[in-house]
């Protein structure tokens, strides 16, 4: 096999465990950083240097120049090169490989899965955010979208179309926009068709001590009489009250509710973006596979921030399901936790955003569309490593949470989620690339790049919950999660190998015959059942769980 690189390293060693490597050949590509083992197999490993976090280099021993290159997906390789020189090259190359500094050297802009131009547009059109707010069923005669934010004159961050009551005229449209920062007035994110209640967003007001807008209040009102069942609506402040009220001090802040009549304003608690990257970093310096792991999980507060994020979600769900009262949503900007909490009580609301389409769905409609900063959060650029945060990670692990609570509730498995958290770094597909719409169309991302979604959807057998029903109860209803610390989960593969999978079956409510017709690729009548693995492992979380050995 040829490799198309410009940078080789013979006799590498590969340290796999303490206890076992392997010496093979480093080559480097513009896009990869590739090991092929000496063996006859010639195994190789292929690394994306956009998934590269950090690359160090450990002082030199008798054996050579160790180098840890450290991923964002959380792999970690250990390589021992014999020369120096070739370590010091190596570490050089990968270091500037793994922070590009334009858009342009993105992988995205070279791969080429073959697909012709019709094929690629074609594959840009998955995803409809027309249809699905057409499929909430939002009321015409309450909703409407507005032209306002045409070629993003109004807000350069929001999508061009947005939805907001129709009783809003365009002045206080306008003006709402101005009384918020960064322009992001409050628009319609989810409606509830069974209660009428909605879901919108915003970012902070620039109320500061005193100031106010009779446009935003106007605003406020519209929505609230958008819901013609109730009175009052929320408004869901997601930052730390203290945080909020600091906020003032600049001119920003939260709703006066002596100014806005009719509202009930929540605080909910969640830390802030340098609060959640140094949590992350205290987890992986803890050593993931260190004995006191679950200790160094406590000391790191993980599991605290992302049950302050389902606590959001989980008010937000029962305020428009059983009170059937309108929210609106905001942090300070509107693009991180404003994101977190409405998709997580998005996720709790509606079964559609359970599925594999539905949650693709979900995340263009309340991460790409509305602007979460994905190459300022995930280091797609070198650029302030003071932007970077696990924002999209807390998601997906609050809906790998759920999963635990809810086996039969969702039609993904925990691969899926994986593949998600994947390519949210890689750069290998256009979705994520950018930090909002205008810079995607300015950039003629969907002329130079490929989609996500209909790669995902063409594997979709891959990322099914054999346990998913349609009928069940779990797979109709609202979700109702627990959200005590000791209810958040972490990953644990400590069940019992010898655990016999029909008594697990068993253990769980469900029979072989409920799931096993739904594996794609049906094993032979043997126990040696190499497709259900991920099954079994599955179904061995759900037993713990159950019997309460998951913490």
């Amino acid at each position: 096999k040829v490799y198309v690189t410009f940078f080789q390293v013979e006799n590498v060693r590969m340290i796999v465990t303490p206890r076992k490597s392997t010496v093979g050949t480093l080559y480097l590509s513009s896009t990869h950083t590739i090991f092929v083992e000496n063996s006859e197999a010639l195994k190789e490993t292929w690394v994306l240097h956009s998934l590269v976090y950090n690359v160090e280099r450990l002082p030199a021993n008798s054996s050579g120049s160790p180098l840890i290159i450290r991923c964002k997906n959380f792999h970690v390789y250990r390589l021992l090169i014999l020369q120096e020189k070739d370590c010091l090259d190596v570490l050089a190359c990968l270091t500037r490989l793994s922070r590009p500094e334009r858009y342009g050297e993105l992988f995205c802009f070279s791969f080429n899965p073959n697909l012709d131009k019709e094929l690629r547009e074609k594959a840009w059109g998955f995803i409809d955010l027309k249809a699905e707010f057409s499929r909430m069923g939002i009321p015409r005669n309450l909703w409407h979208v507005t032209a306002a934010n045409h070629e993003y004159r109004l807000c350069d961050t929001y999508p061009s179309e947005l939805f907001v009551p129709k009783s809003a005229s365009p002045a206080v449209i306008v003006g709402s926009a101005k009384f918020r920062s960064r322009g992001r007035l409050p628009v319609l994110s989810y409606f509830h068709r069974d209660t009428g209640a909605s879901i919108c967003r915003s970012s902070q007001p620039l109320s500061g001590f005193s100031a106010r807008s009779s446009d935003d209040e106007q605003m406020l009102q519209a929505i609230m009489k958008s819901n013609p069942v109730s009175e009052f609506m929320y408004v869901v402040d997601t930052r730390p009250k203290l945080n909020a009220m600091a906020n003032r001090a600049a001119g920003k802040g939260y709703e006066n509710e002596d100014h806005y009549t009719n509202i009930k304003l929540q605080f909910i608690g969640i830390e802030n973006i340098h609060v959640m990257r140094n949590s992350q970093q205290k987890l992986i310096d803890g050593k993931l596979i260190n004995p006191d792991f679950l200790w160094g999980l406590e000391n790191s507060g993980w599991l605290k921030h992302i049950k302050a994020v389902l606590d959001a979600g989980v008010f937000i769900a029962k305020a428009v399901a059983e009170e059937g009262v309108s929210v609106l949503v905001h942090c300070s900007d509107g693009w991180d936790r404003t994101a977190q909490a409405c998709s997580v009580a998005s996720v709790l609301l509606d079964p559609y955003y359970r599925t594999i389409k539905g949650l693709m769905v979900l995340i263009e409609k309340d991460w790409v569309s509305f602007g979460h900063k994905f190459s300022h959060r995930y280091a797609h650029l070198d650029g302030d490593p003071k932007e970077v945060s696990p924002v999209m990670d807390q998601f997906l692990e609050c809906v790998w949470q759920l999963m635990q609570q809810f086996p039969c509730a969702f039609e993904f498995n925990e691969r899926f989620l994986i593949q998600l958290h994947t390519h949210i770094y890689s750069c290998q597909y256009g979705n994520f690339i950018c930090n909002c719409q205008k810079e995607r169309r300015d950039l003629r991302l969907k002329e130079r790049t490929h989609s996500l979604w209909p790669h995902l959807w063409e594997n979709r057998a891959e990322y099914t919950n054999p346990l998913y029903r349609t009928g069940h109860s779990q797979t109709r209803g609202v979700l109702k999660p627990l959200t005590t610390v000791d209810c958040c989960c972490c990953h644990c593969r400590q069940a019992r190998s010898s655990s016999r999978l029909s008594d697990i079956f068993n253990y769980a409510g469900v029979t072989c015959g409920d799931v096993l017709p739904r594996w794609r690729r049906p094993a032979p009548p043997t126990l040696g059942f190499k497709n259900l693995r991920v099954m079994s492992r599955t179904l061995q979380r759900l037993l713990l769980y159950k019997s309460g050995c998951l913490i």
